[in-house]
């Protein structure tokens, strides 16, 4: 009489429990293997989903709808050589005088002028390298996730009339006024191939909202970008337009923007843009692309441990199918069949990868909690990767119980009573 596949899945699970009780160490080993796979994926899918989260934030902080003029078009980079295209570096740079034409734009309502260079900050002595300052037009704190400690953004006026101010994060305040108050006190600021070097009044100390961003770069300063080029002989080379338009107005002001920056070039019907439009989904879509390039590869090399694990299975199958080949035979001797026996050890070797598979969730778990508690990544583990992991770990028993399985299947009836 046939075995029901219910009652064999019972007996097959309930073999697998008392053989690993009597092999803790051969079975812990193996259980071992898969858990460090299953935990690996478990982490590296908790940090990635804390990662975007803190970037899609900052993104829908900065507003979604934000686009951004630059002197090249980064998500499709190629050989402009090759291509015969003209190489992007030698395209105009963005220059303030565009950001102020497009600003009176009727779709745009406000056009941010920026770039970046690098700055050393002195106070009585106490110097500070490798800041990461910006030149930046006034009313960037609206774009950007955070509060002021103390004081106050820079103004239109102030930015016009190249005034020596100077915005800087809480940390890199901390650093060089320690507990005084920053606010009001002047700083020696050396930037440039030349060294340019001026003393800056601190107006504002600026701190960010925690994120992956705000910890990984604590030191860094806004200056008006007219003082920055004027005072500190910062260059424009980098230098973009971040467009903020009106409400439900973005294709407005995207084809305002373009026709503004065409005419301001003097670019004939036929040339084409000798600069870029890019758009925050542009930019979403290139990190998501970014983001899952990343978890293939982490994922491809965390697999290692599970295929550790799958050839622990292997094993450990092979020696108990002979250690229980009298068993065996004895089943066979009463009616068991082939698929019965294949079944039931098939069963055996997902229980144990299935065990591995739990404690490798566990252990993902709480080491997600700990990058939750310990820094700025807000570590989730998503729903689709608790199933995921315990999938991968019943697949990997199955797969790698096959072998030992069919060879418990093949036994002769005969030959494994005859087994001492």
């Amino acid at each position: 009489m046939e075995t029901h596949p219910l009652t064999t899945l019972q007996e097959g699970v309930k073999i697998a429990l008392d053989s690993i009780r009597a092999n803790v160490v051969r079975s812990g080993l193996t259980i071992l293997g898969v858990a460090i796979g299953v935990g690996v994926v478990v982490m590296i899918s908790a940090l990635i989903t804390g990662i975007r989260t803190s970037v899609m934030d900052g993104f829908e902080s900065a507003g979604p709808d934000n686009f951004g003029v630059m002197r090249f078009d980064f998500s499709a980079v190629r050989l402009s050589i090759e291509s015969g295209r003209e190489p992007w570096w030698n395209r105009p740079v963005i220059e303030p005088e565009e950001a102020e034409r497009i600003a009176r734009l009727p779709a745009v309502q406000d056009a941010l002028y920026n770039f970046t260079f690098s700055t050393t900050m002195a106070v009585e002595g106490h110097r500070v390298n490798g800041v990461q300052s910006t030149g930046y037009s006034s009313g960037w704190p609206a774009y950007q996730p955070g509060t002021f400690a103390s004081g106050r953004d820079f103004t239109p006026q102030e930015v016009a009339q190249s005034r020596p101010l100077v915005v800087v994060s809480l940390p890199l305040a901390e650093e060089l006024f320690g507990a005084l108050d920053p606010v009001g006190r002047k700083m020696r600021v050396t930037a440039g191939s030349r060294a340019v070097s001026e003393a800056f009044t601190v107006i504002g100390v600026f701190e960010p909202d925690e994120n992956i961003f705000s910890a990984a770069i604590e030191h860094w300063a806004v200056f008006p970008y007219k003082a920055a080029r004027k005072r500190l002989k910062a260059s424009i080379f980098q230098a973009n337009i971040w467009i903020v338009p009106k409400p439900s107005l973005t294709d407005e002001a995207i084809d305002q923007v373009i026709g503004s920056m065409r005419s301001q070039r003097g670019l004939r019907p036929r040339d084409e843009n000798n600069f870029a439009i890019m758009r925050s989904d542009q930019l979403v879509e290139i990190f998501n692309t970014f983001i899952g390039v990343f978890f293939m590869i982490m994922l491809a090399l965390s697999s290692v441990g599970l295929l550790v694990g799958g050839i622990g299975v292997i094993g450990i199958m092979m020696i108990s199918v002979t250690e229980r080949t009298r068993e065996i035979g004895i089943r066979k001797a009463v009616g068991a069949t082939r698929q019965e026996i294949m079944w039931q050890f098939l069963v055996e070797s997902a229980v144990l990868t299935l065990l591995g598979g739990m404690a490798g969730l566990a252990l993902g778990a709480a080491l997600a909690e700990g990058v939750a508690a310990y820094t700025p990544i807000p570590a989730t583990i998503p729903v689709w990767a608790i199933f995921t992991a315990m999938a991968m770990a019943i697949v990997t028993g199955i797969l790698f119980g096959i072998a030992p399985a069919y060879r418990a299947s093949r036994l002769d009836p005969i030959t494994a009573l005859r087994y001492e």
